[in-house]
């Protein structure tokens, strides 16, 4: 069992969030991902939108800082800690820019990217952006696999159903020819799509006996990960919780956790961060 953390600042969904986040900026972000860095989290995460409806923004939340940004930012200010895309919505992208924005990102922070990537389900931002929605679960199976085939290679070379490329030079690329890829989703298709063509699921908005059976039924292949979303967690003032929340997710089939944790401001978000370590030492001793 790992930990990562769902970053404060960059996304705040309600019932998520802490007040202190809506007036916090750079500064702070850095200060909780160097806290994350120093005490051994396995990443941090930064989603993507660039339009939310607002009839959706009330209930769902409609802060997303952009994730090339942000994690190339704080991609200077830390070692070690993976940046991970939580997730990129592959609609929206050609995957050979993706390949090259982001190889581009794993090239200068020592190859810690990790993409996160997901289908997407706003009807309305693939309106505005001019993307295909009915169209984009097979769009997004070809651009998984063109991603795999163009990662850290100066001429990549793909042919798919949607996507093509050849006689290309992409340079400067990522050092490495295989990145991780994790994909997001809540259904048994997207199970079935991170089995076949990434390297995790990432489900949302399932709770863990749901997971725990749908997991059951799957075959996934082996060093196959789980990363799963536990509810906002206290382990200062309610340690025996927090690890109940941890364990069941664990026997729901997580090997590594994604964590929000409840905080006042962000010198309590860092105290979180420790006592949360506290807590778990073999698991960050094991990654370490």
């Amino acid at each position: 069992m790992r930990f990562g953390i769902l970053s404060p600042v960059v996304f705040r969904p309600p019932g998520q969030s802490s007040p202190w986040e809506a007036g916090a900026g750079p500064a702070e972000l850095v200060r909780v991902a160097v806290a994350a860095d120093r005490l051994g989290y396995h990443h941090l995460t930064c989603s993507e939108h660039v339009g939310v409806p607002v009839r959706i923004a009330a209930r769902a939340g409609g802060t997303y800082w952009d994730p090339l940004a942000t994690l190339g930012f704080l991609a200077a200010h830390t070692t070690r800690i993976r940046l991970a895309t939580h997730v990129l919505v592959l609609g929206y992208h050609h995957p050979l820019a993706i390949a090259k924005r982001y190889g581009t990102l794993d090239l200068l922070s020592g190859g810690r990217v990790v993409l996160g990537l997901g289908v997407g389900s706003l009807a309305e931002e693939f309106a505005l952006l001019g993307a295909d929605f009915d169209g984009r679960g097979a769009a997004a199976d070809d651009a998984i696999a063109a991603i795999r085939a163009a990662w850290g290679r100066a001429v990549p070379e793909y042919e798919g159903t949607h996507y093509a490329f050849r006689d290309l030079l992409v340079d400067p690329h990522a050092p490495r020819t295989r990145v991780p890829l994790w994909i997001g989703g809540y259904t048994p298709r997207s199970l079935r799509r991170a089995a076949e063509l990434g390297d995790a699921w990432v489900p949302f908005g399932l709770p863990p006996e749901r997971i725990g059976a749908m997991l059951a039924a799957a075959e996934r292949p082996e060093g196959f990960e789980v990363i799963l979303n536990p509810p906002p967690l206290d382990p200062i003032a309610e340690p025996g919780e927090a690890r109940r929340h941890v364990e069941e997710f664990h026997a729901a089939g997580a090997t590594m956790l994604n964590i929000v944790l409840r905080h006042r401001s962000v010198e309590h978000c860092v105290e979180q961060l420790e006592a949360l370590r506290r807590l778990f030492p073999e698991a960050f001793d094991a990654a370490a």
